[in-house]
């Protein structure tokens, strides 16, 4: 097998993971304010919350090129800034901090103790610090634990000691913690099995009796080394551990969660144990146990209290009593444990309380939540369990304890935060007709679970829409003197005349302005300390302070046709192709310059740049003529309108802009010329502030309507606002500083202007037919914007209506009670007080019952209601399994909707009863299912497929083709042709590529005339595939359990034997090899994302992009793969990858190429994300790569944003 590829992916993410596996709470900026650090996947993500607005907003996330599998903050004693510890699959412990000032992550240490990969030998699965910093404990799931010692040297630096050992062969951890002991020698908490004896044990007594203890380590400052200093049972089905504070706070000690139970443990304590609360209800059995999946412990002042999180998503109060003496003081030693019901929240991953009173749930599925507290829960009438009522030996038996789960009282949710995880399927599809097509996802599990639409572009935030009496062609706002700080009028221009609005409480009409009313507008500005200056067809008119009007008449027989204005400047092209320069005096009035200037052609538009701060005028005037050039001319006293430069263009330019931006590359500000054509596209070019020189010039397609480029601001930096058949907005990137160019969820303008008034600091005014609309933007950070549908189980597949705007999906969850028992359950029983109350399950979650299925089958319509149309439930303990629409040729080509369906299924090990394949007539358009027949079959369909006016299915191993029949469906014709269980179809022509769920894929083609399906061609490698798409007749793309994208190919002699002409015959007798088909698939391209895929498609994203392989991963991610075009594109991005992989070493120390390359050595596949690190280099290090490369930084940039920019977001 060749190891260079003859085919290259450019592998890009459009959005990163959203689910977080971790969350931890620290002052990292080293100011009074906490942040939250999350890891999702390889990103590490630092969010700052604001109490006062109740919102999260991120500051930084950073791709680490490694698994993040674990984190902690710690901070040395006396210090105020916290440190991260990253546990990753590096097999190093990496300390970083967060540099707030250059808001980036800066790698303190490094220190290596194994080798790299997920192992169950090398630490780095669990992490523990103690609660002074003195200490960490980094552990691996078997056998070895390291103590590293931290501390600081003379310079006030944070160092690490070399490694203690505490392992211990043959023992498995299952929690760990540091204790908290105050100023005492550091002890850590471990949960831990020693499986000695079951190993030698055949008879399987010893794993009957097998113990798990609590084991104290302590490290010993004085003599530098690790003990066990003490161990001693606990519950065996104990899975986690929660530091009680110590030291003058509290007892010390550990929160031990088992099954159905919390036990407090110390060492030097009686242990006292407490029941989960269990809930009660008609639907709930009173016999299933809960366990604890999540907490938090809180400390105030002189008081602490834990939240415990069941899996039911219910929180619960811990808190201690403790012994008091004779004189009322409270003794170290505790007294019982107690517990109530607090509220119930999403299942999360980790739980964070704030000290300014919020609680941050990383939900485990769907949306993160952020709560503030109401009040904790002390008042309330719950009932309080404590210890008292139970044994603390977790061998003997006790009465359940039971609560009522009810509405939030005691946290109330302020904010939402979007997360797609997990994401289950995905299509891209224009629905709306619109320019670029949208994404529709299924995202969620359970009650929780969503439909989403995601959109590219940004939220705006509409504040006045009011109708006017015409048709206007422009608007301008403006100051009436330089020291305003609001706009005080909006200008609006019509064909015939000019209408003045005031800006104050209200907007109303004034006529007393000075404006000429009777002729359109061409530009408006404040001009000096306090002139104002309106240039209109027939000339120039200033309007000084006192009223008085100054008028510069338009040559005979010419009009303005174009002009251009600042504080300072004036400059107007006239029909003759002459441009007029004015200047301010010291006066205030405007002088005209002696010369006019005569263009080649007419003058489409015109721009003067802002004013810089300490100079008197802008130095260039940037013309646009209708001969499709834009010429750039000197304003400077000596060379006045002289012709500095000239750029030749696709198409006349009609609208420019001259601004200075943030810029990547010089890490300061630069002057660009914006340029805007009549055929729709957008350029941005760098100005050369002494020479006027232009210079790296990047496009990009807006519409199809003629380009408008307005001046604007966002957030306090300049950018610019760009009209064609959609609103876009150029910004510099908060966090890269790089340029953006994205579109607006908004309706077409066709003239816009800065507005900024005492409502609304920093807005925009536009006009839109007769419409004038006021409107701001908040967010730049997120470009996807995302609409969603409740849907009602966990989602499974979804198809799209073959002609409408339609989606059909398949829902089912397992172990939850269907709609039929659950009303059966409700009547059965006379109702106990209280018990009858149905709580909303998207809070509270399905009644849970082992063994039943709930599942039903959705029509979705995104577009018109953005609802759910229909909901066809399934009876039977049935399970949909997949879908399909396929049209009938026997029916004359009408579709009809097919789902397959289990019986009785169980997951693992698999088995099942029966399956089903349901039939659906479409009534109204598909708003509408009719049941027509259902057909049993031996197992569940896990694939169907519209094949040829037939149905493809496949059932268990076997590939059939069914056709229509008036009872059921009829078997035409079947084969088995993989070794397992098909999982996927996709076919071309009367090709069919076969998904097996551990056996990669399987080419297979369907001889009609002998009605046989023959296998011709099959892979070399094992992939537990997940998804797959036909890229071409020859080649599949597709993604596996482990997290791998990989392009398969072929071989193109077998390609064209199997579609000879004939019976299929010599394919049949051809040898088999090695047990398999006689061909096998040749690997073109592999790459590991680190997400799952859960679906892929070949299609577009951009309007007029190229076709792309758009991939959705189950933890939330979408990304692209881009195919090269060229060899020498090739060639410069795996030199500048080189590059990197060196001077940007990755973040937790793990190796890029070998992480790239986790199961199956990357080939054919470059990492974009990697390469667009490019632009957070320091100057010396991008300075010295573009040396190298021998290009300049510039056009090492604009290749990285093109890539992107051309095909996706």
């Amino acid at each position: 097998m060749a190891t260079t590829s003859s085919m290259f992916m450019y592998s890009l993410t459009i959005q990163p993971p959203t689910s977080v596996t971790q969350a931890i709470l620290g002052q990292f900026a080293g100011t009074k304010e906490q942040q939250i650090v999350t890891a999702s996947g390889s990103r590490l993500t630092i969010h700052r919350p604001d109490p006062t607005q109740g919102k999260i907003t991120t500051l930084l996330a950073q791709d680490v090129f490694g698994i993040v599998r674990t984190l902690a903050a710690f901070r040395l004693a006396g210090s105020n800034k916290d440190y991260i510890i990253i546990g990753s699959d590096s097999g190093r412990i990496t300390i970083v901090e967060y540099l707030p000032a250059q808001n980036r992550f800066s790698r303190l240490h490094l220190e290596t103790f194994g080798k790299s990969g997920i192992r169950r030998v090398i630490p780095g699965q669990y992490l523990a610090v103690d609660p002074k910093g003195r200490a960490c404990l980094i552990a691996s799931v078997e056998k070895n634990k390291l103590v590293y010692v931290l501390n600081r040297n003379a310079q006030a630096e944070l160092t690490i000691s070399s490694p203690l050992e505490a392992h211990k062969p043959q023992t498995l951890v299952f929690a760990l913690v540091g204790l908290d002991v105050g100023y005492e020698n550091p002890v850590f908490a471990c949960l831990e099995v020693d499986y000695t004896e079951c190993d030698q044990d055949p008879t399987g007594q010893a794993l009957e009796e097998l113990e798990k203890s609590l084991v104290y380590y302590e490290l010993d400052l004085g003599l530098n080394h690790v003990v066990r200093k003490w161990s001693d049972p606990v519950d065996r089905t104990a899975t986690m551990l929660l530091q009680v504070p110590g030291g003058a706070d509290g007892p010390s000690g550990v929160l031990v969660c088992g099954l159905d139970n919390v036990t407090y443990r110390h060492s030097n304590q009686e242990p006292f144990r407490v029941a989960i609360p269990r809930r009660r209800g008609a639907t709930e059995n009173p016999e299933r146990k809960r366990q604890i999946v999540a907490g938090v412990m809180h400390k105030m002042r002189a008081a602490f209290f834990f939240l415990l999180q069941s899996e039911d998503g219910d929180l619960f109060k811990v808190t201690l009593d403790m012994m008091e003496d004779d004189n009322g003081q409270v003794t170290g030693e505790v007294k019982k444990l107690k517990i109530k019901y607090f509220d119930t929240v999403p299942v999360a991953s980790s739980l964070c309380i704030l000290k300014s009173g919020f609680l941050f749930v990383a939900s485990e599925t769907g949306n993160h939540h952020f709560y503030q507290f109401e009040k904790l829960g002390d008042d309330d009438n719950e009932t309080e369990f404590d210890s008292e009522a139970f044994p603390a030996d977790p061998t003997e038996p006790y009465t359940p304890v039971f609560f009522h789960p009810r509405a939030a009282e005691n946290v109330n949710l302020v904010e939402s935060i979007d997360s797609m995880n997990p994401q289950l399927d995905c299509k891209v599809a224009n629905l709306t007709d619109e320019d670029a097509p949208q994404i529709y996802s299924l995202c969620g599990t359970g009650a929780r679970s969503t439909f989403r639409s995601l959109k590219h572009g940004l939220e705006v935030n509409d504040i006045v829409d009011s109708e006017l009496p015409g048709d206007p062609s422009a608007v301008w706002t403006t100051k009436i003197t330089r020291e305003d700080q609001y706009d005080a009028y909006i200008v609006l221009s019509f064909t015939n005349g000019t209408l003045v609005l005031s800006i104050g409480e209200t907007v109303e009409e004034v006529t007393d302005t000075g404006f000429l009313s009777s002729a359109p507008t061409l530009a408006v500005q404040q001009l000096g300390e306090d002139a104002l200056i309106q240039v209109h067809p027939k000339g120039i008119r200033h309007i000084r302070a006192d009223r008085r009007v100054n008028e510069w008449p338009a040559p005979q027989h010419r009009s303005i046709v174009a002009a251009t204005t600042n504080e300072r400047q004036v400059a107007v092209a006239l029909s003759s192709g002459e441009i007029v320069y004015f200047e301010m005096d010291s006066d205030g009035s405007l002088a005209e310059y002696d010369e006019k200037r005569e263009m080649s052609g007419g003058v489409t538009c015109l721009s003067l740049g802002e004013v810089p701060e300490g100079r008197v005028r802008s130095q260039f005037l940037a013309v646009g003529c209708d001969d499709s050039t834009v010429r750039i001319l000197s304003l400077d006293p000596d060379s006045t309108l002289e012709n500095k430069s000239v750029q030749a263009l696709t198409s006349a330019p009609s609208a420019l802009a001259i601004m200075a931006m943030a810029d990547s590359t010089s890490g300061g500000s630069t002057l660009y010329l914006h340029i805007g054509l009549y055929s729709g596209v957008y350029l941005r070019t760098v100005l050369d502030e002494v020479t006027g020189e232009l210079s790296d010039t990047r496009t990009r397609f807006l519409g199809p309507r003629a380009a408008k480029l307005f001046r604007v601001a966002v957030k306090g930096q300049p950018a610019v606002l760009a009209l064609s058949s959609r609103p876009w907005l150029g910004y510099s990137d908060p966090q890269t500083k790089g340029f953006m160019l994205t579109p607006l969820d908004y309706t077409a303008l066709a003239w816009g202007s800065n507005f900024s008034s005492e409502q609304c600091e920093e807005g925009m005014v536009g006009i839109e037919n007769k419409n004038l609309r006021i409107f701001s933007i908040e967010k730049l950070g997120n470009n996807l914007l995302q609409q969603s549908i409740p849907l009602t189980y966990t989602p499974r597949k979804f198809i799209r209506h073959p002609e409408q705007p339609l989606f059909y999906t398949i829902e089912s969850d397992n172990n939850t009670l269907s709609p039929s028992t659950k009303s059966q359950l409700l009547n059965a029983q006379p109702v106990v007080n209280g018990d009858a109350v149905v709580l909303p399950p998207e809070e509270f979650g399905y009644p849970r019952a082992q063994g039943h299925w709930a599942s039903c089958i959705h029509i979705i319509d995104p577009i018109t209601t953005k609802s759910v149309l229909q909901q066809i439930d399934l009876t039977d303990n049935e399970a949909a399994t997949s879908i399909a629409a396929v049209s009938f040729a026997s029916q004359d080509d009408e579709t009809f909707l097919v789902v397959g369906t289990g019986k009785d299924i169980v997951i693992a090990p698999r088995s099942f009863t029966a399956g089903f394949i349901y039939v659906y007539r479409f009534l109204e358009d598909g708003k509408e299912l009719e049941f027509i027949h259902k057909t049993k079959v031996e197992q569940p369909p896990q694939a169907l497929l519209s094949f040829q006016g037939r149905l493809l299915a496949g059932i268990g191993t076997e590939l059939r083709i069914y056709d229509l029949g008036l009872k059921q469906l009829l078997r035409k014709c079947q084969a088995a042709v993989v070794p397992n269980l098909i999982v996927g179809l996709q076919t071309q022509g009367s090709r069919i590529i076969v998904s097996d769920v551990q056996e990669s894929v399987v080419f297979v083609v369907y001889k009609q005339q002998e009605n046989k399906l023959i296998p011709f061609a099959d892979d070399v490698i094992a992939r537990w595939t997940t998804c797959t798409t036909m890229v071409d007749y020859e080649t599949v793309a597709g993604g596996d359990k482990f997290g791998n994208l990989w392009l398969l190919r072929c071989p193109q002699k077998a390609s064209e034997e199997a579609d000879e002409d004939g019976s299929g015959a010599h394919l049949i007798h051809e040898r088999q090899y090695l047990q398999g088909a006689p061909n096998r698939l040749a690997l073109m391209s592999h790459f590991f994302p680190q997400d799952i895929p859960t679906s892929i498609q070949k299609t577009q994203l951009v309007a007029g992009g190229r076709d792309v392989l758009v991939w959705t991963g189950f933890m939330g991610t979408l990304g692209v793969m881009v195919p090269f075009v060229s060899r020498e594109d090739v060639d410069f991005f795996q030199t500048l990858e080189q590059h990197l992989r060196a001077e940007d070493a990755p973040l937790a120390g793990r190796d890029h190429l070998i992480y790239r390359s986790y199961y199956v050595p990357v080939k054919g596949a470059i990492d974009g994300d990697l390469c667009e690190r490019f632009a957070l280099l320091p100057n010396d290090k991008k300075q010295m790569i573009a040396g190298e490369l021998d290009r300049s930084v510039r056009e090492i940039e604009r290749k990285i944003s093109d890539m992107r920019t051309r095909v996706a977001y």
